[in-house]
């Protein structure tokens, strides 16, 4: 069991028989009457986000969940499709069971796939991944006195912002958390 003073981000929990991520939380304390907390949870099989709030003290069904490692493949429409490394068994995940995560997916790509009783329901990507920029304009020496920031696209088609330096080509390690540039490599 979950409680309220075992809350912490990214725990999931059964909510009302759905599977849940806890994407935030806060206790509040109001006037007379009992601390209540505020709950921002993801559904993990829709990708949902909701609301909800709960007495202090409240009770739920911590799920448990296997992880297993595979091979991202290829994208059709809005399916990615893994492949399981110890049973080469293939199978989707939609865009919205994987989140974010879909920003930083590459063929060939090794992560670990969550698990709830055999079902897919969302993966683990590493902390950090290695992605190249496909296109960004050339920054100029001289642009800036104190090191400015440039957009650009890079191969997943996601855009984040780079220093100047950057150009096209070349392979860049971004934040796999927030979306930010760490380094080139």
């Amino acid at each position: 069991m979950i409680s309220t003073s075992d809350l912490k981000r990214g725990a999931m929990m059964e909510l009302d028989g759905q599977i849940v991520q806890i994407i935030s939380y806060e206790h509040q304390k109001i006037g007379r009457g009992s601390a209540q907390v505020r709950l921002k949870v993801k559904n993990i099989r829709t990708g949902a986000i909701f609301d909800t709030t709960a007495q202090a003290g409240s009770k739920w069904p911590r799920i448990r969940l296997d992880q297993r490692n595979v091979q991202y493949l290829y994208s059709e429409g809005e399916l990615h499709y893994f492949m399981d490394k110890d049973t080469y068994e293939q199978f989707p995940l939609s865009a919205a069971q994987l989140g974010d995560a879909v920003n930083y997916l590459k063929d060939g790509m090794e992560l670990e796939v969550l698990m709830y009783e055999e079902e897919p329901v969302g993966v683990d990507v590493p902390l950090n991944v290695v992605l190249e920029v496909t296109h960004t304009e050339p920054g100029f020496k001289g642009d800036t006195a104190t090191g400015g920031n440039k957009p650009a696209q890079l191969e997943t088609g996601m855009t984040i912002n780079v220093p100047l330096f950057v150009n096209t080509g070349d392979k860049i390690r971004v934040d796999t958390r927030d979306g930010s540039y760490i380094e080139r490599v």
